[in-house]
């Protein structure tokens, strides 16, 4: 029998690691590899630039690949629903292999095409390859359910085997025992497609600062070990050491390509596993090595059976916050003109580069939501979607409802001032002067409050607050202060509401009875009647559930101190405000 595969690549856009790619030439006589351009992605207005250029870049990568094999990819324009039907009969396709997808939407998308493949007498085979778990196992071992505290979730995947192992890339020889049919017009009929193609302007668009392929990202990959080499794998330190530097772009950072499946997690894995190994001559790294890629498991499997993940309507985990509807505020942060230079720095970046750091994510986050402006975080997760190179619909949602207080974080009288935090990280500013110009020639004093500097100095500097640079659009000590107050009441009207330094016995959070194994702090209401206003000035006081979630176990899983903060609620404290002000309460 004439064996006629066609693999469907979706996310894992990489030849390495591969096992449906795998399924699909063994044994074949025909193989083509064939990319969707799939309207829920291709057609959204929520995609930005950055990340198309991103996804067509991996798809040019991916194709040159394929033709150093002595094939192609095939990129098909339309639904799957209305493409599959025509290849099906065309190619006469006996096998359609490809990765499976746990977000609700992916499940239900491929449900319908193996539904389709049935009726036309195709083998269809799915193949686990974008998360390290098998997510399903995950929530049976939790009686089927999804553990909704991440202290619960390690625990589960402390008890599992090790993921399995990578597979090595396609070789020359696979690929020499079947062949690719292509037309002589492959070019015309399924070619890439440019960025003007697609509808988008390109004249004075920037050179790409993440560029999109797995070659980069195992290029990445190699620079991320070296460096981990020369920092004698401080991976598994709790507190990294952030500075101006961690602000920009990193050669080694490998988010996009771990959310667009250029680099496979299991690479990343094993890679850490046996560096660490190597380095630290013990058998069993700790969990922590593993943070960054343990979250993002961690969403995926909440995320996996709830279709309303990236909601709060019909979104059982989600905390019904009655935030406000303000358009014009909403505006104005995401693009950059809140009149706090740490806030419009940061959405500058977002929206030029298509990436920040997970503490400037933390920073707009909080700001956005319950920290300033009291809007729902489901527009802020909206705005990321549009703009950042490695929103991932799961672990971006969940990072959004966890800084909002909406769902797996309840410490909502902690918040990042807009002022102070930046300070600290980058006391002398540069940051904000490389991505707010108009205020590059501020003294580092007023750099982080220009409305506080003296008239002659906005003079000096050129850039006078109200007419060159926007007032700040909130009074953040009065608006934090209402704010911590409204997530008080929201909370005390949760029923069986008991305040949060109470250990149970449950093993999973919702929002009708809150367990609390994983806080570390006293409760809400011996904090928040001190009607003190709190300004972070680390991730000891609000955990980090994004790009470096590793510094979070410290509060989810080690912690016995937290750090409380009395700031002056008329500004933002210094830094030997904070100093002074900070209070040790050993748990």
């Amino acid at each position: 029998m004439v064996v006629n595969s066609v693999h469907w690549f979706r996310k894992g856009l990489r030849l390495h690691d591969n096992p449906a790619l795998q399924e699909a030439l063994n044994g074949a006589d025909t193989v083509r590899c064939v990319y969707i351009l799939d309207p829920w992605f291709a057609g959204a207005a929520n995609v930005g630039i950055n990340r198309w250029r991103f996804l067509l870049e991996a798809l040019e990568d991916l194709d040159n690949s394929l033709k150093k094999l002595n094939s192609r990819l095939f990129v098909v324009r339309g639904q799957p629903t209305d493409v599959f039907p025509r290849l099906l009969k065309e190619w006469k396709v006996t096998r359609l292999t490809f990765e499976y997808d746990p977000e609700p939407y992916g499940k239900e998308r491929d449900g319908a095409i193996m539904k389709m493949a049935q009726e036309f007498g195709v083998e269809t085979i799915v193949r686990n390859s974008h998360t390290l778990y098998n997510l399903d196992r995950i929530i049976e071992m939790n009686n089927n359910s999804p553990p909704l505290t991440f202290k619960r979730f390690q625990t589960i995947v402390s008890r599992l085997e090790l993921p399995r192992r990578p597979l090595p890339p396609i070789t020359q020889q696979q690929m020499d025992k079947c062949r690719t049919k292509m037309a002589d017009n492959h070019d015309q009929l399924y070619s890439i497609p440019s960025l003007e193609e697609l509808g988008f302007r390109t004249e004075g668009l920037p050179p790409a600062i993440w560029q999109g392929g797995e070659s980069e990202a195992l290029d990445r990959l190699n620079k991320h070990l070296d460096k981990k080499v020369n920092q004698k794998l401080s991976l598994d330190h709790i507190h990294p050491r952030v500075n101006t530097c961690s602000l920009y772009a990193s050669p080694t950072g490998l988010s996009p390509y771990l959310r667009f499946g250029c680099l496979s997690c299991r690479v990343l894995y094993y890679n850490l596993r046996e560096l660490y190994m190597k380095l630290r001559k013990r058998c069993s790294p700790p969990l922590s090595l593993f943070g960054q890629l343990l979250w993002r498991e961690f969403f995926y499997t909440a995320a996996t059976n709830n279709p309303n993940f990236d909601r709060m309507d019909g979104n059982p985990i989600c905390v019904q916050i009655p935030w406000d509807q303000n358009p014009e505020a909403l505006a104005k942060w995401a693009e950059g003109r809140t009149g706090f230079p740490w806030i419009d720095a940061i959405m500058t970046q977002l929206r030029q580069e298509g990436w920040i750091h997970h503490l400037a994510r933390h920073a707009v986050a909080c700001f956005l939501t319950r920290g300033d402006l009291w809007v729902s975080w489901e527009s802020g997760m909206r705005v990321f979607e549009e703009l950042l190179l490695d929103a991932d619909w799961s672990v971006n949602a969940g990072s959004w409802m966890w800084l909002s207080c909406s769902a797996f974080f309840q410490q909502f009288f902690h918040c990042y001032c807009p002022v102070g935090f930046g300070r600290r990280t980058d006391p002398s500013g540069d940051y904000i002067r490389r991505y707010i110009p108009i205020l590059k020639d501020y003294p580092n004093r007023y750099i982080y409050e220009p409305w506080n500097a003296p008239e002659s100095v906005q003079k000096a500097a050129n850039c006078v607050v109200g007419v060159n640079y926007p007032k700040p659009m909130i009074n953040h000590a009065e608006g934090s202060r209402l704010n911590i107050e409204r997530m008080k009441q929201v909370y005390q009207q949760l029923s069986h509401y008991r305040g949060l330094s109470k250990s149970t016995n449950k093993t999973d959070l919702n929002m009708t009875n809150i367990s609390t194994e994983h806080n570390t702090f006293t409760s809400i209401s011996s904090w928040t009647n001190r009607k003190a206003h709190f300004c972070s000035s680390s991730t000891d006081e609000e955990p980090p559930p994004q790009d470096q979630p590793t510094m979070l176990l410290v509060c989810v899983t080690f912690a016995t101190v937290a750090i409380s903060c009395y700031a002056n609620l008329s500004r933002c404290p210094s830094d030997a405000q904070l100093h002074h002000g900070c209070r040790v309460i050993v748990i």
